[in-house]
């Protein structure tokens, strides 16, 4: 691509809740102030639809993508505004369980990308807080690369930002920018992530955008919040707290080509073998 490839994008902190109705009246507002501050490529954090912890009242509100009302109403936004809006994650219907998925919206309001996330968060906290997303999910197959306007731009979601493999096969087939949208537990995200997503941006020379949910939720849960923008270099370019709210900040892909020539890391991964030894016991003392 030739010429100034640079751009203004937006990372938006929710506070999801339990009625689709409510969450629609939540999140346009906010997307819309987002484009209002110049922002090209907005990008929602996980479960933008709906944070419903009991199973039941989860499964009775939803269905596909084309039920949706928040994704129906992110898709008009994105239509009469002529920008990019990511939904970090909706749940939808796949047989028995659900997929967590990110969907890319073009400026035409056509889902252009679609991003199954690959990593369940199946933990218990040292707190207490036990969470199985495999229960009630399918994970994804499929690491997913969209051609935007600026360039490539890698898709992943919450829990996968702790497998850099999967950032680096991304940055590998060409991603400049990645994105981890994230519904991070206030516990974790206090310890783990701004460092996540700084190593995921320096390790790859890339740019990393992660919109998050904040604060405490209709159905108990409290989460980080604290969306972020980071730079290739790992610098911190903007940053939310746990209150709804938009951030932004200026993208140059071209800073990602000179981050990448100072450290051509990406150049330098090498195959390998993985060996084992074994050290000899220590003679008991006569």
């Amino acid at each position: 691509m030739d010429g100034d490839r640079s751009f203004i994008a937006a990372a938006v902190t929710l506070r999801t809740g339990r009625d689709l109705k409510a969450n629609v009246d939540h999140v346009v507002p906010l997307v819309e102030r987002a484009i209002a501050e110049g922002a090209r490529y907005v990008q929602t954090p996980e479960m933008t639809s709906l944070i419903e912890r009991d199973k039941a009242s989860l499964m009775a509100q939803i269905g596909t993508e084309e039920d949706d009302a928040v994704v129906a109403a992110l898709r008009d936004v994105a239509r009469r505004r002529q920008v990019a809006v990511h939904v970090g994650s909706v749940a939808v219907k796949t047989g028995d369980k659900l997929a967590n998925r990110a969907l890319l919206i073009g400026p035409d309001g056509a889902i252009a990308a679609r991003y199954d996330k690959i990593h369940l968060f199946d933990v218990d906290l040292p707190s207490g807080q036990s969470w199985r997303e495999s229960r009630t999910y399918a994970g994804g197959q499929e690491a997913v690369l969209v051609e935007m306007p600026w360039g490539l731009l890698g898709l992943s979601i919450c829990y996968d930002v702790r497998f850099p493999y999967l950032y680096r096969a991304l940055a590998s087939a060409g991603a400049e920018v990645l994105s981890a949208p994230a519904c991070f537990t206030k516990e974790t995200g206090e310890a783990h992530w701004s460092i996540l997503l700084r190593a995921r941006a320096i390790e790859n020379g890339a740019f990393m955008i992660a919109a998050a949910q904040g604060g405490t939720h209709e159905d108990g849960r409290v989460t980080y919040g604290h969306s972020m923008i980071v730079d290739p270099w790992g610098r911190v370019l903007a940053e939310g707290s746990e209150e709804p709210g938009v951030i932004v900040a200026t993208i140059d892909p071209s800073v990602v080509a000179a981050v990448r020539g100072r450290i051509p890391s990406l150049q330098h991964t090498r195959q390998f073998r993985l060996g084992y030894a074994r050290l000899a016991a220590a003679q008991a003392a006569e």
